[in-house]
């Protein structure tokens, strides 16, 4: 038995000095690769073609029943100005429905006399022709809107646009890591990694030269849209 403990224990010694001779490195079996990461931006400037309206109707009475009759009866109004002036049906599509009781202070005394009933309808109006923008809204006001919660512009096909952005983004993230790697005195190597999105939301730009104009009571300057997309290139050095 004790001449078995002193085999193990002699292969345990002779172990441990080899592993004390064998060379050891960390990046055995691997290369340090050295990268380069550039960005860049594409922008494609447009003239809207569309417009987006939130129109709403709010209506108040001490009865539920008569809150919704009046509210119904301003929308069906607005409903038909629409139609006559030319916005599908398809165009018009409800956002936001709401009913429901607030209660009514004294202004003097800030106590509470009494309850009524609020009804609110809200419709999201897309205008294709520019040109009447200023023409609708006038109109819908006159037929009982109350409530216009903005117009945003844009574009109906934005596809072609948005491609050519991402090309001249990529084109810019090219051309500056050519720069700099000769700056650097370095040659790029193979593209590891691409990355491309849209940047922030289309701004609309209110410019009178390069807008549609609606010639109506309501003058609406559709301006220009900037369209924006970001590019990420990594790219190995040498």
């Amino acid at each position: 038995m004790k001449k078995y403990f002193s085999y193990i224990l002699i292969g345990l010694v002779v172990f441990s000095l080899l592993a004390a001779c064998t060379p050891f490195s960390a990046s055995s079996g691997s290369e340090n690769l050295r990268s380069m990461t550039v960005n860049g931006t594409g922008r494609i400037t447009l003239v809207p073609d569309i417009a987006t309206i939130n129109i709403g109707v709010r209506t108040e009475a001490d009865n539920v029943t008569d809150a919704l009759d009046g509210n119904t009866a301003q929308a069906n109004a607005i409903s038909d100005v629409l139609e006559a002036l030319g916005v599908e049906e398809k165009d018009i599509q409800t956002s936001n429905f709401n009913v429901y009781p607030s209660d009514q202070y004294n202004p003097m005394t800030g106590e509470i006399e009494g309850q009524y009933f609020v009804v609110e309808n809200t419709v999201n109006v897309t205008v294709r022709d520019l040109a009447s923008l200023g023409e609708v809204l006038s109109a819908v006001v006159e037929a009982g809107a109350n409530n216009i919660y903005g117009i945003n512009f844009s574009v109906e096909d934005r596809e072609e646009a948005v491609a050519e952005a991402r090309r001249l983004a990529i084109e810019d993230a090219k051309a500056k890591a050519e720069v700099i790697a000769s700056d650097a005195g370095v040659e790029l190597g193979d593209l590891i990694s691409i990355s491309v999105y849209e940047g922030s939301t289309p701004i609309t730009y209110l410019d009178a030269k390069g807008g549609a104009y609606a010639a109506a009571e309501v003058p609406i300057a559709a301006g220009t849209l900037t369209i924006t997309m970001e590019c990420s290139l990594t790219y190995g050095i040498k």
